[in-house]
């Protein structure tokens, strides 16, 4: 087992590169049960460890709203902490989903700041996962003249756009 990486330490790249080959393993496991193809990228992008599965017939895994998505990226952190015994930061995309979501995602938060600095009035987004609210917040944080704030309780938390 590896050493736990406390949250104030920051991994090295090799142990985040680690990370992702764990979680590639575990999704060929997953693909080869399934009698799926795809080719499985490990990734380290910033300080976060990536896996990113690209091919054919591979909708099921992203699930409606990247559902299933979500919950495979938790089963693939499971495996780095059973494997390594770190917690991991990992970030999953299946057939470029989160990509294209992350690009609707700041289309979304662009036009709502433009609404905020219009209207001089809050605006509450739907509720979303963490990474589309991650998505929301950077541009928003971004974006002179508004500020943002996640509000509300799981699976309902929500991004709420304020003018400054």
């Amino acid at each position: 087992m590896g050493a736990t990486v406390r949250e104030d330490e920051v991994a090295s790249e090799d142990e985040l590169f680690e990370q992702s080959e764990v979680a590639a393993d575990y999704m060929e496991g997953l693909l080869d049960i399934l009698d799926l193809d795809g080719d499985i990228d490990e990734l380290v992008v910033g300080d976060r460890p990536q896996v990113e599965i690209v091919g054919e017939q591979l909708g099921n895994l992203v699930g409606p709203k990247g559902q299933t998505l979500e919950s495979l990226q938790e089963l693939c952190r499971l495996a780095v902490y059973r494997k390594i015994g770190d917690h991991s930061r990992l970030m999953l995309d299946i057939g470029g989903y989160r990509a294209g979501r992350r690009k609707k995602l700041g289309d979304l938060a662009e036009r709502t700041a433009k609404k905020v600095i219009d209207s001089e009035q809050a605006v509450k987004l739907d509720p979303m996962s963490a990474f589309e609210r991650k998505c929301v917040h950077d541009v928003i944080n971004a974006t002179a003249g508004v500020q943002s704030e996640s509000e509300g309780a799981e699976p309902r938390r929500r991004v709420v756009v304020r003018p400054e």
